[in-house]
Formats: C-alpha cells, sequence, structure tokens
C-alpha cells in the first residue's frame, strides 16, 4: 500500500469529507500527489491532521514539515512524494485548489469500507486498524 493511501485511511478514520487525490507529478520538482480534505471544524481538521500523522509515524514514515496546525484552517502535511491539505469548509472553498490544479489527474480513492457487490466481511478483515493520537 502506498503512503499517500494509508494517509486516506487515516482521513477517513476522522471523518473527513471531500477527499481528492490528485496525481500532479512527475512533472513538478516538488511532490507526486496532493491529499485533499475538509474538516468540519477546527478540532476535526487537527484531529485529521494527527491522524495522518500517528499512523504514518506508525508505519516508520515521518513528515518533512507541517504548517497551519494550530490556526485550523488550512494544515499542510510535507511527507516528500506526497502532500496532504486539510482544509476548514471556507478555506476549501476559497482557495479552490483543484480548481488551481485543474490539469491534474483525479487519484480513484482505496476502497476501505466494503462497497455494494462485495463481502463486508472480507472488507473488515482488510481495514488497517488507525492508531488513536495522544
Amino acid at each position: 500500500m502506498k503512503e499517500w493511501e494509508i494517509a486516506v485511511e487515516a482521513v477517513q478514520a476522522k471523518q473527513g469529507d471531500d477527499i481528492a487525490v490528485l496525481k500532479i507529478g512527475p512533472d513538478n520538482s516538488f511532490t507526486d500527489y496532493f491529499l485533499i480534505c475538509t474538516g468540519g471544524n477546527p478540532r476535526q481538521v487537527q484531529a485529521i491532521a494527527d491522524s495522518i500523522e500517528v499512523t504514518l509515524k506508525a508505519e516508520g514514515v515521518r513528515p518533512i514539515g507541517i504548517e497551519g496546525y494550530n490556526a485550523a484552517e488550512w494544515v499542510l502535511m510535507d511527507y516528500g512524494d506526497f502532500v496532504v491539505h486539510i482544509f476548514s469548509p471556507n478555506s476549501r472553498q476559497f482557495y479552490s485548489l483543484e480548481r488551481l490544479w485543474k490539469n491534474a489527474t483525479r487519484v480513484p480513492l482505496p476502497d476501505v469500507g466494503g462497497s455494494e457487490g462485495r463481502d463486508p466481511e472480507a472488507s473488515k478483515k482488510t481495514l488497517r486498524t488507525v492508531p488513536t493520537s495522544h
């Protein structure tokens, strides 16, 4: 499983909304993917960031940098190959990264919840446990 996919699962574990993954590389020099999501309020934005950080840390992956955590309007987490953007609803609409990166390819999200036509019990067996933050 790719690191950005693990991050998506961490977002889903904290009920992040409107999750999008954009493949923007390798044509740029700073990253390959953007993971974009929305938290309903500042506490949820921070909980999503904490979930991503703790989950990836358990996999031995640490961020290069984290910006905006205290304000919790737009948290940016740089993991090198991918960058996570966690927005409040107003900031998501205002900055509209999907519009700015409209030529990027939207990547399908990993299926972790058991969709129609699949055995829900089989999905539970493959669902990764997301550590809770302290």
